[in-house]
Formats: C-alpha cells, structure tokens, sequence
C-alpha cells in the first residue's frame, strides 16, 4: 500500500530531494571544472617543458656554434703567434747578452786590436796568457779576493740579520742605516774609504792622535794592504744587501723551534747553531754563490782605491782589472783581452758549479 504523508510533509520531502539533486550538479559542475583545471594545467606544463626543450636545443647549439667558432680562430692562429710576445725580451737577450758572448769568443782566437782587423792565431792568446806572469798575478789576487771576502759576506750577514730582529725599540732605525751603503754609488763609497784610507786620512790621523803608529799606515800605497782594504770597503757596501736575503730567510722559520729549545734549556748561542743556521742553509749557499761571482767580478774598488795602476806596480790588480787595462788604448789588444775574459769566465763558471753542487748535496 502506498503511504500517503501530509500535505506539509509532502513539500519537505521535495524541498529535500531540489536540496540533494543541487548538490549532486554542484559536484559535478565542480568536478568538470576541476578537469578543465587540469587539463589545462597539464597543457602549461607541457607549453613550459616544450619551451625549455626548445632553450636547450638552442643553448647546445650557441654552444657548438661558439666552439666552433673557437676552433676556427684557433686553427686561423698561427703557430708563430706566441713568440711575437717573447720577441722584444729574446731580441735584448740576443743583442746584449748572446751576440757579445760569441763576439768574444771569436775575438779570442785572433789577434785584433782596437783599430785594425785581426787574423785567426788559434789559441795563441790562451797560451799566451798561461805563461803570462801579469795573469797569474790577477788571477792569484782574484781567488783570494774571493777566499777572503765571501765567508765574511755570508756569516756576517746572517749574525747582523739576527741582530736585527730583535724587537727593541728604535731598530728600524739601525736596519735603514745598514741598508744604506747598498744603495750608494760604488764610485762614492770608494772616494770615501780613500778619503778616510789615505796617508793624511782619517784612520791614520786618529792613530797618531792616539800614539798608535808613528808613520801612516800604508793603506793605499802597499799593494796587500790596497787589496785588504778594498776587501773592506766590498764587505761594508755588501753587508745590508745580503743582511735582507737572510731576514727573508729567517722569517721563514717556525717560532716554535725556538721555544721548544728554550723550554729545553738552550741557550742562544745554541739555538742559533742547532735551528738557524741549519733552517737558512740554503740561503747562506745562495749568498756564497752570488758573493762569489762578485768578488770575481771585483773592479771599481781596486779602481778608485789604488788608481790606474792597480795599486804599486798593478801588485793589487784583479782580472777584471787587468782585461781593462790590456784591451783599452790606441793599442789595445781585444783579442787577448778576450781570451782572458774567457778565462775569467770559465773561473766564474767553476764556483758557480760548485755551489750549485753544494745546493744539491744539501738538498738531497
């Protein structure tokens, strides 16, 4: 049987049935919308994804377009281009160091003087020289020069470097006024060791002044006291040169070496032979290399020292001395000037082997 419901009930129940059939199309209205949103959000995505395929594909291809672009200026380059850079250097090395050395060389195998041509003798000038007392003479005062001047131009240095580290006040000071005779001209030092050196100098007035010696001392007019004295006046002028070679050295070395030892019980003389000397070994055969070569090299004190001569009767003169006096005049013979330059050089070449040698050695 049909159960009939009152009027009133009647429109609740429609009222109900609108209320759920509404809510069932507000569903689905919204699901269709929901579907719409993705679709079209999946769309995007794909929009983007094509978009970025399509960034990639033309950022490999700028890529490959610039590399070959490179590769094309490359192989355009050609394989002289970088010497172009080194020409101006390898051009003053040529000129100024190269072509002199081979000039030398060349000129030492004849007979040439300053004007006129000469013809090839050989090694004539060579055995020339050996037998040539004057040679011997400045080879001797050379090697000596050298045997004296650089031990103290590589421990002197080093003890005034430690010296100088010291923290007190008003050491900067001392440190400039060490450094300044390295930065005078060799021609001024000299006039001023001979102005405080010669007979009526300074040194020997004080010492009359003082009782000390009756006569002046013969610093400039005895040819082993010239070559003494001119090994002073290259020590003074070399000693704030190679003091900064150690200080750089010397900065170098761990503090705590030292406070180690003093924890020990070391004291600062041996501190100094157990950790400095053996932390700045490399630099002290450095500093005896390069003061060798010097010392060779040794010219303008003798000069300004002893004068033209050398000193009495050229008993103070040194090869390079010797070179200048043989191969300068109206009548100055280049090619035995140039053969003792060979030889000068050949010395040279000796301690800077031996030194390089000794650099090794310690190395390994």
């Amino acid at each position: 049987m049909t159960r009939v419901l009152p009027a009133g009930r009647e429109e609740d129940a429609g009222r109900e049935e609108d209320a759920v059939r509404e809510k069932g199309a507000g569903r689905g209205e919204r699901s269709a919308r929901g579907q719409r949103a993705g679709r079209g959000a999946r769309g995007k995505r794909a929009e983007r994804s094509a978009r970025g395929k399509r960034a990639r594909r033309g950022e490999r291809a700028g890529r490959g377009k610039r590399a070959e672009e490179a590769g094309t200026a490359v192989r355009l380059r050609a394989w002289w281009t970088p010497y172009l850079f080194l020409a101006p250097g390898l051009l003053m090395v040529v000129l100024f160091s190269l072509w002199p050395f081979v000039n030398t060389v060349i000129l030492s195998l004849t007979d040439s003087q300053i004007l006129r041509g000469g013809s090839f003798v050989g090694f004539d000038n060579y055995t020339r020289a050996f037998a040539d007392p004057d040679f011997w003479t400045a080879a001797a005062n050379s090697v000596l020069y050298l045997a004296v001047v650089v031990p103290c131009l590589v421990l002197l240095p080093l003890a005034l470097a430690v010296l100088v580290r010291t923290k007190v006040p008003g050491i900067g000071f001392f440190r400039s006024a060490f450094y300044t005779p390295v930065i005078a001209s060799a021609v001024v030092v000299g006039l001023i060791w001979q102005w405080v050196l010669r007979s009526d100098g300074l040194v020997n007035t004080v010492f009359r002044k003082l009782s000390i010696v009756s006569e002046p001392v013969p610093f400039l007019t005895d040819s082993t006291m010239l070559l003494v004295s001119a090994m002073i006046v290259t020590v003074w002028k070399g000693l704030g040169y190679y003091m900064v070679f150690y200080l750089a050295a010397l900065g170098n070395v761990p503090a705590s070496l030292y406070e180690a030892a003093a924890l020990d019980g070391a004291g600062a003389v041996r501190r100094f032979f157990s950790i400095t000397v053996p932390q700045v070994k490399p630099m002290m055969l450095l500093v005896g290399t390069l003061s060798a070569i010097s010392a060779l090299r040794v010219f303008t004190e003798i000069y300004i020292l002893g004068g033209e001569s050398g000193g009495p009767g050229g008993g103070a003169r040194t090869l390079p001395f010797l070179i200048r006096q043989v191969g300068l005049g109206f009548s100055g013979e280049t090619g035995y000037a140039s053969a003792l330059s060979i030889l000068l050089f050949l010395l040279t070449l000796v301690f800077s082997l031996l030194g390089r040698r000794l650099s090794k050695g310690d190395e390994s």
